[in-house]
């Protein structure tokens, strides 16, 4: 395919029909300082052994940081939490700035009030047309239940409708 601008928007709107979960992907860089971004491009992979995957774009300055992290945290929104999915998906402020979390592994900024959280240990990095692909070990992880996600549909943020399903 190639790069026309129409075509690109239009292929952007056609994956954007998939409805995703919305995560804040934390790291600390090589001076130990937090950094973080908004990241819907989020998924498991295997159970055995427990993998996950998140893409982040070549252009991102935090690029690099993210490849030298030994690990990142993978925070999975609750709805209450639209307003920090806006803050760490602006460029530029300082997204920790008066905010509270606290370390998970390797350090990794851990948000309370998520649906869930992963403790990743940074395996590896592939190369994925103009994002790179971050394929990491599961250490630890938390889930709180009674917590509706933030999600993300068609280019704005969406709500589930209606309860669980029982089988």
């Amino acid at each position: 395919m190639n790069a026309d601008p129409d075509i690109t928007r239009s292929l952007r709107n056609a994956l954007g029909r998939f409805a995703t979960g919305v995560t804040i992907v934390t790291a600390l860089d090589p001076d130990g300082q937090p950094i973080g971004l908004t990241v819907n491009s989020f998924s498991a992979v295997s159970l055995a052994p427990p993998l996950v995957l998140w893409c982040l774009d070549n252009a991102s300055h935090n690029l690099e940081a993210f490849r030298r992290a030994s690990h990142h945290a993978i925070n999975v929104l609750s709805e209450g939490q639209l307003d920090l999915s806006n803050r760490f998906a602006t460029w530029p402020v300082d997204r920790f700035s008066g905010l509270r979390w606290h370390p998970g592994a390797g350090g990794a900024p851990l948000f309370d009030g998520c649906c869930a959280t992963f403790e990743v240990a940074n395996e590896t990095a592939h190369p994925g047309g103009d994002h790179t692909i971050f394929l990491g070990r599961i250490e630890r992880f938390t889930e709180t239940d009674g917590l509706a996600p933030l999600l993300f549909h068609a280019g704005d943020y969406a709500q589930l409708r209606g309860g669980r399903r029982e089988d």
